[in-house]
């Protein structure tokens, strides 16, 4: 059941009744002191449990920085799944204790406030999916933010943080670990499980923009993400040929026609539950640029499904993005997840059925 979240009455900062899990995994140290400093106020108002598959010098500066902090672990051997942020969340979920949990990438920062209230929502839901916006905002930045614009537009965006109540997750048995998508993957894993999930538009949890670099290695990965949404890709695959056609029978108009469409549906997203207060006015404009950036790479992604089969991933290739709730659904029925388990008594690797979507499909895992 999806339903848009109101604001709680309930008020005040988030206590250590609620968990923080963050899986990250670097290569290099550029935004330690920041970090730290915010996972050093951060834990004045939650309990906080840092995955950390970062190499061995790395993790062993992160933990004498981190000590009396969070508690800071490497993802568990026995999680072998392709995606290794999943194997990070499943980690930090077998250590929370609190009943809610929020999950979080190592780009987002939450204030006491957002923390407190995602902490009051879980009180009535099994699933808070908050909206994430760039602070501060390169040129890059304002470009991505037209995809988010959009999706509001057209419904919600896809965060990279979640709130989310541990007993669902552990009645769920976690997620499928060897999908792209993996935040669609839980979305979809809680509304199988019957779920309740809330999208409160106004709850707004700043996001770290990343460097340019990473920016573009990111385009057709997230291209290949709507492999997971046909009707979206369809539209996608679909810009390209309409352009061109529009431009062989010499009709401009067209295109300028469908560029105004996407700022219009990117201001209409913008303005939704007072969104002009963290969207910046000119973020809308790229709405057409992004349009057009996805459109190509739309393509790209659906070479590298078929030719190559799949994206590369951590030194791996990933070929499916997420799956279906339909599927997702068939599975929970075929699923039998033993209750009253103790995440942290790691309790002995059970063997999902093939094409189990609670855990690692095709792979042991347990929770």
């Amino acid at each position: 059941m999806t339903t848009h979240g109101r604001r709680p009455h309930r008020s005040g900062r988030a206590t250590a009744e609620i968990d923080y899990v963050l899986p990250l995994r670097w290569q290099d140290d550029t935004g330690l002191t920041e970090l730290t400093g915010y996972l050093r106020d951060l834990s004045r108002h939650a309990r906080i449990v840092v995955v950390d598959g970062s190499p061995s010098p790395l993790f062993e500066r992160h933990a004498r920085l981190w000590r009396g902090i969070a508690v800071h672990v490497r993802p568990d051997e026995d999680l072998t799944i392709a995606n290794g942020k999943v194997a990070g969340v499943l980690t930090g979920m077998r250590r929370a204790r609190a009943e809610h949990v929020v999950i979080a990438d190592d780009d987002v920062r939450y204030d006491a406030d957002a923390l407190a209230r995602v902490h009051a929502l879980l009180d009535h839901a099994d699933l808070v999916r908050p909206q994430n916006h760039f602070h501060p905002l390169p040129w890059h930045a304002r470009w991505d933010t037209a995809r988010t614009l959009l999706n509001r537009g057209l419904g919600a965006d896809y965060p990279g943080t979640f709130g989310i109540r541990r007993s669902t997750f552990e009645k769920m048995g976690g997620y499928d670990g060897d999908v792209l998508f993996e935040n669609l993957e839980l979305i979809r894993t809680v509304r199988a499980h019957g779920g309740r999930e809330v999208r409160p538009l106004d709850l707004y949890v700043r996001r770290l923009p990343p460097d340019t670099r990473r920016f573009w290695s990111q385009r057709i990965r997230q291209a290949y993400d709507d492999l997971a949404q046909p009707a979206r890709m369809a539209v996608f695959l679909a810009v390209l040929p309409c352009v061109g056609a529009a431009l062989w029978r010499r009709r401009p108009a067209s295109i300028v026609a469908g560029a105004v469409a996407a700022v219009g549906l990117a201001e209409i997203g913008r303005r939704r539950a007072g969104g002009r207060r963290v969207f910046p006015a000119t973020a809308g404009l790229f709405a057409p640029v992004w349009v057009l950036e996805r459109a190509t790479c739309s393509w790209a992604a659906l070479a590298a499904r078929f030719v190559l089969g799949g994206v590369p991933y951590a030194g791996r290739r990933l070929r499916v993005a997420a799956h279906s709730t339909r599927r997702l659904r068939r599975r929970a029925l075929q699923a039998s997840v033993p209750s009253g388990w103790d995440l942290g008594d790691r309790p002995p690797v059970r063997c999902q059925p093939s094409g189990s979507g609670s855990l690692a499909a095709r792979k042991p895992a347990a929770l």
